[in-house]
């Protein structure tokens, strides 16, 4: 079978562009594979049905002829390790792709959706704009350390962008919209950088042309 990941078919114009199935897109441009979507609606994604492949009825999963995952993370490793894309070819180095990866998802993302959450999805509450300053003092301290271990390099490790770069920019991406970015001028440009890219153009494209108002009527 065609590979095939889930992604939502409808989701408000804030979120456009945000959504994770983009990194599995992203993935498969680079390796230039060939993948299906099935698009599903929020109803879907906490039925039984799709918990019994992603038990916290989250998008994007993933199946094939041979594996049935989750996470995008997981996804996205699995995408470039069968292509042989973005993975480098000495062990060394590839873990320390690896590496970059996971950093990517538990120790920066999260700093990243603590923004999203006092700014979008608890700006109502009463404490959303007392907590938002330390809110920005924490994630400003995890930019701060990315951006100095960043340094004047191109990738992250200073050799060819690999999957971990790809994770870094889809996390870093979270930021689209806001000035967080612009007091760490090279980690705004090595954001660019990767979301210049054909394949993430490509991949951005797509995602966004999923999208059908009709599903939220």
């Amino acid at each position: 079978m065609v590979p095939t990941i889930t992604a939502f078919k409808w989701v408000p114009e804030f979120a456009r562009g945000f959504v994770r199935d983009i990194r599995a897109r992203w993935a498969f441009e680079e390796a230039g594979q060939a993948y299906a979507v099935d698009l599903v609606d929020g109803t879907y994604v906490k039925s039984q049905t799709h918990r019994h492949f992603q038990p916290f009825g989250q998008i994007p999963t993933f199946r094939d002829d041979k594996v049935e995952i989750f996470e995008s993370g997981a996804i996205v490793l699995h995408i470039c390790e069968t292509n042989g894309v973005l993975v480098p070819a000495e062990p060394s180095a590839r873990i320390k792709a690896v590496q970059w990866l996971i950093a990517a998802l538990n120790s920066v993302e999260p700093w990243v959706m603590q923004l999203a959450v006092v700014d979008i999805f608890e700006a109502d509450r009463d404490w959303s704009s007392s907590r938002r300053p330390k809110v920005l003092d924490d994630l400003h301290g995890r930019l701060k350390d990315l951006s100095d271990a960043l340094g004047e390099k191109e990738t992250l490790d200073g050799g060819a962008f690999t999957f971990g770069d790809l994770m870094m920019v889809s996390v870093l991406g979270g930021l689209r919209g806001t000035a967080v970015l612009d007091a760490y001028p090279n980690l705004a440009a090595y954001v660019a950088r990767g979301e210049a890219r054909p394949a993430h153009r490509k991949a951005m494209s797509d995602h966004m042309a999923s999208f059908s108002d009709e599903a939220a009527a």
